[in-house]
């Protein structure tokens, strides 16, 4: 069985400015109605879960906010004043389940310095609290994504580890009802040896979904099977967290990491889903947002083969092929 997509991440703008040409430009401007638009078209494909890839966004020289706080000033150029409350709200009306982010609240480009910064961490702790007395009343909010990751090569760095555990403490202290997602990447250079599972049975993550890297392109979906295997068994030995993939619908219109993204097409969607279907519980895309959109829609955003490959995908769905 091939399994469907059942969810993706979401973000109110892209932290690359080169990416995200085709559509950041134009989410910024989105209107209350045209987000609860995109929602509901990622709800009519069958997707549950929601994860937003930043509730801030800090470079080394400005920052900007989605949520009222007193961290970071709110962006004046946004179409939706209150965007994270929309996103709940219309996932709450879909039956949709939310990761929010616990990020960036260090310079997005620096991964590694935010994970071990204790100023980093005292602003992201203080933005947890102020989030989960913001939102924590509404049914969607289900978990906290973790969006600070540094590869895995051939195991988890030690920081990442402690990282990871110490926002979930932290997390848990709010609610412990909220569940705690990460998504690494290094997919292709991990191995699964003894060290590597006891990295995963320390590891305090609900979910873990490993980048499939097709997009980025240092792996094909040919390959990814193989990966996912043996992520299967390593998984199942440790006992802890789920194993999920985040498979990438995009890619480069040029140069990787240096042109904007672009949306792939559908038959290799199915390639890469056909790739990992047997070995994981849920799979996740990154992203529908400006790769797909539904023709007609009033929440357009992204590059013209965007309608293509969602109908593509679309007639995957409707012929059965995907489950």
């Amino acid at each position: 069985m091939v399994k469907k997509t059942g969810g993706s991440w979401i973000e109110f703008s892209h932290h690359n400015i080169k990416e995200g040409v085709y559509y950041t430009p134009v989410v910024r401007t989105f209107t209350d109605e045209q987000w609860r638009a995109k929602i509901r078209e990622m709800k009519e494909l069958g997707m549950t879960y929601l994860t937003l890839l930043c509730s801030s966004l800090c470079y080394s020289d400005r920052a900007e906010a989605y949520f009222p706080t007193d961290l970071y000033p709110a962006p004046a150029d946004f179409g939706c004043k209150n965007p994270i409350e929309t996103l709940l709200d219309e996932a709450d009306k879909q039956g949709m389940k939310v990761f929010l982010s616990v990020g960036y609240y260090g310079d997005c480009y620096h991964a590694y310095e935010n994970m071990i910064s204790a100023e980093v961490q005292a602003r992201a702790f203080k933005a947890m609290e102020q989030l989960t007395a913001l939102y924590g009343h509404h049914p969607s909010f289900f978990g906290w994504y973790l969006p600070d990751e540094v590869g895995i090569n051939p195991n988890y760095p030690p920081e990442f580890i402690h990282y990871v555990n110490s926002y979930a403490a932290f997390a848990h202290s709010l609610d412990k009802t909220k569940k705690m997602f990460i998504a690494p990447y290094g997919t292709r250079k991990v191995i699964t040896d003894d060290r590597y599972i006891r990295d995963l049975e320390a590891l305090d993550a609900d979910f873990v979904a490993y980048q499939d890297e097709v997009g980025v392109r240092k792996s094909t979906p040919d390959e990814t099977g193989a990966f996912f295997e043996a992520l299967r068994k390593a998984h199942d030995k440790a006992g802890r967290s789920a194993l999920w993939a985040d498979v990438e619908t995009f890619t480069f219109e040029g140069d990787t990491y240096r042109s904007p993204l672009i949306a792939a097409d559908a038959d290799r969607l199915y390639r890469q889903l056909s790739a990992v279907s047997d070995y994981v519980d849920e799979i996740l895309v990154y992203s529908y947002l400006g790769m797909m959109n539904k023709p007609g829609t009033i929440a357009y955003c992204g590059h013209p083969d965007s309608i293509a490959f969602y109908n593509g995908y679309k007639a995957l769905l409707d012929a059965g092929k995907l489950k």
